[in-house]
C-alpha cells in the first residue's frame, strides 16, 4: 500500500480584486481627512477657519513621510517586547517588493501599508479639534512629529501589530475604537489641559460659523468611513467585511436619531449640529465593534453611543476643560463605548467566535476590552500631556492673546477664509453697485 501524500496548504496568491478593493478602500480613507477638516472648519468661527483646514491638512504630509521613513516599521514590524515593532526591510520601505504579499493575505505589502498609513494621517488630524482657536501652527507640526512617532506609532502595535500586548491579550478593535478614537481623544485631553483655555471660554458665543461646511464634511466622513470600516478586513471572502459595512450604516443612522432625541427632550430643537455630531458619535462608536456584533447589536451600539456622546459633550463646562470642538465628548467616548459594548453585544458570528454577556458569553471578554481601552486611554492622557507640556516650556504652543483675539489665521497664515472686499459677487459686492448706480442716477439727474 503507497504511502498516505500529504499536500502542503497552498501559499495565498495575489488577488486582482482584494487588491484594487483595497487601493479603493484606502483612497476613501484619505478623503476623511479633508471631510474632517471641513467638519471642524464649520464648526470654528470666520477668524479661525483657515487654521482649522491647515491643522488637518498638514498631517497628510507630515505623517506620510513619517510613516514611509519609520512608522509603518514600528507598527506592524517585527515584535519586541509586545511594546513596538521594528523591521529593517521596512524602514523607507527600501526592502519591499512590489509582489512581496502581506502575510497571510492576498494584498501586497504595499497595499497594505498605504491603508494603514491613512489611519495614521487622520489620528493626529482629530487632536485639532480640541485646541481650535490658540496653538502655533509651527508648534501643531512639530506635536504632530513628536505624538505620531511616541503614541500612535506604538499604540498601533499594541492594538493590530503580531505580538502586541492589546492584539495578544485578545482585545477586539475591528478598525480603531482604541488605536484611533481613544487615542486620539484621550490625546485631546492631555493637550488641552496643559495649554489652557481659550480667551472668552464660557463668556463669548463660539458658535459654528458654517453649520453647511459642517453638514459636507459630515457627509464626507460619513462617505469615506465605509472604507475605513469595510476594507480593515483587508478583503477577505469570509462575509465579514460586508458585515462591517452595512453594521457602519446602520451604527451612524442609529446614533444620529438617538442624538437628534437626546437634544429634543433636553434642549427643545433638532439641530442640524446634533445631526452631524451625532453620526460622527454612531461611526466612532461602531469602528471596533461592527465585525463582533448583528445588525440588531449595531443598532444598540448607535443608540447608546449617541446618547452617551450627546450627554458627554456638555461636561467640559461642568468640569472647565476648554474641549473647543468636542473631540473628547464624541471621539474619546464614542470609542470607549464602542470597545466596551462588544463584551455584551458580540455575537459569536462575525469576526471571532468571542460572545459577549448578553449572548452567553459572560464577562469575560468586556473585562479584556476594559484593559485595551483604559491602558491605552492613560498612556495617550499622560504622554500626549507631557509632550504639549515640553512644547509649551521650549518653543510656546499658544499664540499671544492679542493674536487670539484678532484672528488666527491672519495671525499664522497671513490669510482670510472669506474675502468680502472684492467686487466678484456676494451681498458686499452686490450692495457696492447699488450703491454705485445709485449715484450715478443723481449724476444724470
Amino acid at each position: 500500500m503507497a504511502p498516505a501524500i500529504t499536500l502542503a496548504a497552498e501559499a495565498p496568491k495575489l488577488s486582482a480584486a482584494n487588491t484594487g478593493f483595497m487601493l479603493i478602500a484606502s483612497a476613501l480613507v484619505l478623503i476623511m481627512t479633508p471631510g474632517l477638516a471641513f467638519f471642524y472648519g464649520g464648526m470654528v468661527r470666520v477668524k479661525s477657519t483657515l487654521n482649522m483646514l491647515m491643522m488637518s491638512f498638514i498631517s497628510m504630509g507630515i505623517v506620510t513621510i513619517l510613516w514611509v521613513l519609520y512608522g509603518f516599521s514600528m507598527s506592524f514590524g517585527t515584535d519586541h517586547g509586545s511594546i513596538v515593532g521594528w523591521t529593517g526591510d521596512y524602514v523607507g520601505w527600501a526592502g519591499i517588493d512590489k509582489m512581496d504579499l502581506w502575510p497571510g493575505y492576498t494584498i501586497p505589502v504595499f497595499v497594505f501599508a498605504v491603508f494603514q498609513m491613512m489611519f495614521a494621517i487622520i489620528t493626529p488630524a482629530l487632536i485639532s479639534g480640541a485646541i481650535a482657536d490658540r496653538v502655533k501652527f509651527s508648534a501643531w507640526a512639530l506635536f504632530l512629529v513628536l505624538w505620531a512617532t511616541v503614541v500612535y506609532f506604538p499604540v498601533a502595535h499594541w492594538v493590530w501589530g503580531t505580538g502586541g500586548w492589546a492584539f495578544e491579550l485578545g482585545v477586539i478593535d475591528f478598525a480603531g475604537g482604541t488605536a484611533v478614537h481613544i487615542n486620539a481623544g484621550a490625546a485631546a485631553l492631555g493637550v488641552i489641559l496643559v495649554i489652557g483655555k481659550r480667551v472668552g471660554f464660557k463668556k463669548d458665543p463660539m458658535r459654528p460659523h458654517s453649520l453647511p461646511l459642517v453638514m459636507l464634511g459630515a457627509g464626507l466622513l460619513w462617505f469615506g468611513w465605509f472604507g475605513f470600516n469595510a476594507g480593515s478586513w483587508l478583503g477577505n471572502d469570509d462575509g465579514v467585511g460586508p458585515l462591517m459595512f452595512v453594521n457602519t450604516q446602520i451604527a451612524t443612522g442609529a446614533a444620529m436619531l438617538a442624538w437628534l432625541a437626546y437634544e429634543k427632550i433636553r434642549h427643545g430643537a433638532f439641530t442640524t449640529l446634533g445631526a452631524a455630531s451625532g453620526a460622527v458619535a454612531g461611526l466612532v462608536a461602531i469602528t471596533p465593534s461592527g465585525g463582533a456584533v448583528s445588525p440588531m447589536g449595531a443598532i444598540a451600539v448607535g443608540v447608546i453611543a449617541g446618547v452617551a456622546c450627546a450627554a458627554a459633550v456638555g461636561l467640559k463646562f461642568k468640569f472647565g476643560f476648554d474641549d473647543s470642538l468636542d473631540v473628547v465628548g464624541v471621539h474619546m467616548v464614542g470609542g470607549i463605548a464602542g470597545s466596551l459594548l462588544i463584551g455584551l453585544f458580540a455575537s459569536g458570528k462575525g469576526q471571532s467566535d468571542v460572545k459577549g454577556l448578553f449572548y452567553g458569553g459572560g464577562m469575560h471578554q468586556f473585562w479584556i476590552q476594559c484593559a485595551g481601552v483604559f491602558g491605552v486611554l492613560f498612556y495617550s492622557l499622560i504622554a500626549s500631556a507631557i509632550l504639549a507640556f515640553i512644547l509649551d516650556k521650549t518653543i510656546g504652543m499658544r499664540i499671544t492673546e492679542e493674536e487670539e483675539v484678532s484672528g488666527i489665521d491672519q495671525a499664522e497664515h497671513a490669510e482670510t477664509a472669506y474675502d468680502y472686499s472684492g467686487t466678484g459677487g456676494g451681498v458686499v459686492a452686490g450692495s457696492a453697485a447699488a450703491v454705485s448706480a445709485t449715484e450715478t442716477k443723481k449724476v444724470d439727474a
